[in-house]
């Protein structure tokens, strides 16, 4: 089947509200005329309810960079998915590579999040990523397939295709490096094969699975042309609006 590409732009700890507006003004007069790509943005949380007002009845979809995975409670700093679905939130990023390594979230906690996230209506992104010392003692493959099969453990079949889950390098993000198209293609097959193995053919091939990691306008039509990419997952580059807007469109051809 053919699935429609998805690239995201994860804001991460960037832009107050203001500048928050000024660039989603930007997209807007671009991305309404676009066909045959969806779009989304995940600005902090400080600017996802002036986002959401603004971005509410267009094209773009609303994104949340991360979500706790109890309902409420005495958790401070904390948001909830009910919280983030009251903003117009359509989809939560859940386990980058950041939240695993700087603040030590676990495959668990992921997991967690991931039904929270869904029981709230809205959809998950799930990272999975190995490190450059996994990657070059051979690890990749094995580290995804537990970090894939742990965050989606509680997922049924009938949910599937509303989750996304975003291939992210460790060792390629905000490093200037990119995985090749055909490294980051057999980790993307792979990955669609541990999907075909849980859910079955039919329902694997709707999730879409984004490439992240220091996506450029350069690379990104040649990583997106490739069979089980779709889409991307991206950081610095989605903070310009001509540099993202040009990733968009590789995404489209």
């Amino acid at each position: 089947m053919t699935r429609a590409p998805f690239v995201t732009g994860n804001w991460k700890m960037h832009k107050t509200v203001s500048e928050s507006l000024a660039l989603i003004d930007g997209l807007l007069a671009e991305t309404e005329a676009m066909t045959g790509v969806e779009v989304g943005v995940a600005p902090p949380f400080t600017a996802l309810f002036a986002v959401g007002k603004r971005i509410g009845n267009t094209k773009l979809r609303l994104c949340a960079q991360n979500v706790h995975f109890e309902a409420h409670g005495a958790f401070t700093g904390e948001v909830s998915a009910a919280m983030l679905a009251d903003c117009g939130v359509r989809y939560v990023i859940i386990g980058h590579s950041e939240r695993r390594t700087l603040f030590g979230e676990a495959d668990e906690g992921c997991q967690k999040k991931v039904g929270a996230v869904l029981g709230a209506g809205m959809r998950p992104i799930l990272c999975v990523g190995e490190t450059l010392a996994e990657r070059d003692g051979g690890k990749a493959l094995s580290v995804v397939t537990r970090q894939i099969n742990a965050g989606l453990a509680d997922v049924s079949s009938d949910k599937a295709a509303e989750v996304v889950v975003a291939y992210e390098p460790v060792w390629a993000i905000g490093t200037g490096r990119t995985a090749t198209p055909a490294q980051a293609q057999e980790v993307h097959a792979h990955l669609r094969s541990v999907l075909t193995e849980k859910f079955g053919a039919d329902f694997a091939d709707q999730v879409r699975i984004q490439y992240g990691g220091s996506v450029k306008p350069e690379n990104a039509s040649e990583l997106f042309g490739q069979k089980d990419i779709d889409g991307g997952l991206i950081g610095g580059a989605s903070l310009k609006q001509d540099t993202f807007l040009a990733i968009v469109r590789g995404a489209r051809a």
